[in-house]
């Protein structure tokens, strides 16, 4: 097989994976009962800006930066990566889905083997020494299931566009080929902001995103919610 890292990949990064992915919105609820989100257009538009001003400067950099410390099998490293997560993510919601969905996906593949520096981490969040977010668990994975970063990478924004548009085809609503070509549309600048998440400067990550810290505190006190986040 060419690339032997391809089934693991397909399985860390898929969208239906058992780990509660569905069950959350991250914001879009809110713009789509405020009428920001409301087409074809705008879900597009949305999509594309938190992928560009959001993922590519907060979890998809700390996917990169956990990979990187799982390469040097540095479990401070992690630890400080995951307390900088928490530290970022303001709203409640927000902070709690991240903390969810990374422990569901330890739990995945902890089951399958037994790495020393997973172990060690999965034990820090048992005993709530640290959160264990999703993005941090999400690198970790990768590098020790030998999934070369740059495709992780591009899994890792694929499989966020993918939930914000299944969401946005729920929410708007909009037809299921609408959603599809919006996807396809979002390749190109899938594939640019891999190469930008390799080289970005440590500097900048963890830029606020203002606007979308507000909608995902608004959607705690939403009318009616589908979502949990």
């Amino acid at each position: 097989m060419k690339h032997p890292f391809l089934g693991h990949l397909l399985q860390l990064s898929d969208p239906t994976l058992p780990i509660g992915g569905y069950s959350h919105s991250n914001g879009l609820e809110t713009y789509v009962q405020e009428g920001m989100v409301k087409d074809v257009a705008t879900a597009h538009a949305y999509v594309q800006q938190m992928l560009t001003a959001n993922l590519q400067y907060n979890d998809a950099a700390f996917v990169c930066l956990a990979y990187t410390a799982t390469t040097a099998a540095s479990l401070p490293a992690l630890l400080t990566l995951d307390e900088e997560v928490t530290a970022l993510k303001l709203p409640r919601e927000i902070r709690e889905a991240s903390q969810k969905l990374g422990i569901r996906l330890m739990k995945v593949f902890n089951r399958q083997q037994s790495y020393p520096l997973a172990i060690d981490f999965t034990t820090a969040v048992q005993q709530k020494k640290t959160a264990g977010h999703y993005c941090i668990a999400y690198g970790m994975y990768a590098c020790l299931l030998g999934i070369p970063l740059p495709e992780a990478l591009f899994a890792f924004y694929y499989n966020a566009a993918v939930g914000m548009i299944t969401n946005a085809v729920k929410l708007v609503p909009l037809g299921q080929l609408d959603g599809q070509d919006i996807l396809f549309a979002l390749q190109p600048v899938m594939q640019q902001l891999v190469e930008n998440t390799l080289q970005l400067d440590r500097e900048l990550v963890g830029i606020c995103n203002i606007g979308f810290d507000i909608r995902c505190m608004q959607h705690e006190r939403l009318y009616t919610r589908l979502y949990m986040s």
